[in-house]
């Protein structure tokens, strides 16, 4: 597995080993050992979830007060965008972003840690975005950051897009209204 550091602390992207001929191909999606040497992180998945969007689907920037989970996402079928926002006060990247373009081809996977907004947009027809969570999802402990926050300022790549949000993420809140980790 191929590690690459990323902008802000903390997150990373993996290039798992793929092993690939006239037939398809093989790869190892997730090895805790494999993980953990190549990243010096020992985690506790709980959760895996899987959601399929359709082109021009934004989903974010989700993260969650008193239960914060750190992904490790990829996606299987189709292109995102995906992006991590710092949330944490502490951190000198508080409010910055990392975007990483995640397709079925290329196979990169991104981890966000804890204390981290995440949020991603469907460049594809549609794509399937799976993900690992170090704790269980709690709606009581969700916050949204709007996605178009101008202070935090991401730069998706929307071109000849309109962003379909949900009602939820439709009213995410602005950065210097958003409730932060220490």
């Amino acid at each position: 597995m191929n590690v690459i550091q990323g902008e802000l602390p903390g997150v990373l992207i993996l290039e798992p080993k793929v092993f690939g001929d006239a037939r398809g191909f093989f790869m190892e999606s997730y090895n805790e050992k494999t993980f953990t040497e190549a990243t010096g992180l020992k985690l506790n998945f709980v959760q895996d979830n899987h959601s399929r969007s359709q082109r021009g689907v934004l989903r974010g920037l989700h993260y969650q007060m008193l239960q914060p989970q750190g992904k490790l996402v990829r996606v299987v079928s189709g292109r995102v965008w995906d992006v991590a926002v710092d949330m944490r006060r502490s951190s000198p990247t508080f409010g910055k972003w990392q975007g990483v373009e995640l397709t079925a081809e290329n196979n990169r996977q991104f981890w966000v840690p804890a204390g981290f907004a995440h949020g991603f947009v469907v460049l594809s027809d549609s794509a399937d975005f799976l993900y690992k969570t170090t704790d269980y999802y709690a709606p009581e402990h969700e916050r949204c950051l709007a996605w178009n926050d101008p202070v935090v300022g991401v730069q998706w790549p929307l071109e000849g897009i309109t962003p379909q949000l949900s009602a939820k993420d439709q009213v995410g809140q602005r950065f210097v209204q958003c409730e932060t980790y220490p």
